[in-house]
């Protein structure tokens, strides 16, 4: 919004520093204090409404330390997250960007799934919240729009060579004149159902070679295959962002340590210069991601200032399904969804905590009539607070890891 006005503040009057809304960097980096703003001043407001209405957590008692002292803490705070992403979002990225538009649906669409869920919990006194068939189709949809829509938007391209499109066919939608130094390159924008992954030839993974054995019906269901992908990517992350809502500060911390990976993917791919010298894809036009990265970090810190051990807020699902699908998201977006078990490494290693447990325990039932545990409880940050740790020790330590292997993540640009 922003943009388009001082755009036609600049053609029209010669207002100084009018200019300065062209460039990326400054739109991420006022997008980014407004989302600390709205997220820290009206957080607190916020909480005062929801501590007022009495819209508190029911803490169900699983013998943990501190944990009935926890009851009563205002919940569906993921509405201050959604709102300092939102809102800085509609005003200083481009709304004419398929990618803002498409992360806008994202975070709408989830949100309303986390807080019909959330409202059933708080509202209708009934703890199991949304069914969970109900909150998988919500997801699935949402994963289906996200797959459709970067499978057939005309504004979703990639940057290579003739050659290289040609060879993979990829469909070529245009042709594009490059000046790189005092030569100019002829290049094409294409459609293509491949990604960026690190450790394979030519840094590209095209998803049809998972179907060589196929062979010419491999192009026909490669669509169906990626759609799955999407899907199953988008429903994993946003899960696991859910299970590790589950002590003070810690999925809100983890989510920001990801977005920051994420702000450095998107600022590469959106800029031709840094994509070719990385060998990775040039995305046209995903640069305005760095906007959206930048209000999702900036609402995740914010919420943090009153989401850290001791919370005076927690999120509930109404913030930890959008964080989820919006980490998921970005990184199909911009092709970097096989980086997603190192970036989201603790997100993963909650959900997998969960299934070895669950499926240990059914198993032993089953073969010796007693069920075992793996872990004294799961998800996996449960099972230090059994062993006597301290939350926010845990907290800090999760945080380290995440940060740990969001620097491999971002490493592997490098590693062809």
């Amino acid at each position: 919004m922003l943009y388009n006005l001082f755009e036609y503040i600049n053609q029209h009057i010669d207002l100084p520093g009018a200019g300065l809304f062209k460039y990326i960097s400054f739109r991420a980096g006022g997008a980014l204090i407004f989302s600390l703003i709205i997220s820290i001043l009206y957080g607190n407001r916020i909480i005062k409404y929801l501590r007022k209405k009495q819209i508190g957590e029911s803490v169900r008692d699983l013998g943990l330390q501190g944990q009935k002292e926890k009851e009563g803490t205002p919940t569906m705070g993921g509405i201050i997250i959604i709102m300092a992403i939102v809102i800085p979002c509609l005003l200083w990225a481009r709304l004419d960007n398929v990618y803002i538009l498409l992360m806008l649906f994202v975070t709408i669409w989830l949100f309303i799934i986390g807080f019909l869920d959330d409202y059933i919990k708080v509202f209708k006194k009934n703890k199991e919240g949304l069914q969970a068939k109900t909150k998988l189709v919500g997801q699935i949809i949402c994963g289906l729009v996200v797959a459709l829509t970067l499978m057939y938007n005309k504004g979703v391209l990639i940057r290579l060579s003739e050659s290289e499109a040609t060879k993979a066919g990829y469909e070529i939608v245009e042709r594009v004149n490059v000046k790189e130094g005092d030569q100019v390159k002829a290049m094409v924008h294409a459609r293509a159902l491949s990604t960026n992954v690190p450790f394979v030839k030519g840094n590209v993974f095209d998803y049809s070679k998972l179907l060589s054995w196929m062979g010419p019906a491999a192009k026909n269901c490669t669509p169906i295959l990626y759609v799955l992908m999407v899907i199953l990517v988008l429903v994993s992350v946003s899960n696991g962002a859910n299970l590790t809502d589950g002590i003070d500060g810690l999925a809100t911390g983890v989510s920001s340590i990801a977005g920051v990976a994420l702000i450095v993917f998107a600022y590469v791919s959106g800029n031709a210069i840094f994509a070719d010298y990385l060998g990775i894809y040039f995305i046209p036009n995903s640069g305005e991601l760095v906007i959206f990265t930048s209000c999702f970090i900036g609402a995740c810190i914010g919420f943090l200032w009153y989401n850290s051990y001791p919370a005076s807020v927690f999120m509930g699902d109404t913030g930890s399904l959008t964080l989820g699908g919006v980490i998921a998201t970005l990184a199909i977006v911009l092709r970097k969804e096989l980086l997603v078990p190192i970036f989201c490494g603790i997100f993963l290693i909650e959900n997998l905590s969960v299934v070895l447990q669950v499926s240990y325990f059914k198993y032993t039932k089953k073969k010796y009539g007693e069920g075992r545990r793996i872990f004294k409880m799961s998800p996996l940050h449960h099972h230090y607070q059994k062993s006597g740790m301290h939350e926010a020790k845990i907290v800090n330590r999760f945080w380290i890891t995440a940060i740990f292997l969001a620097v491999i993540a971002i490493i592997t640009l490098k590693i062809r």
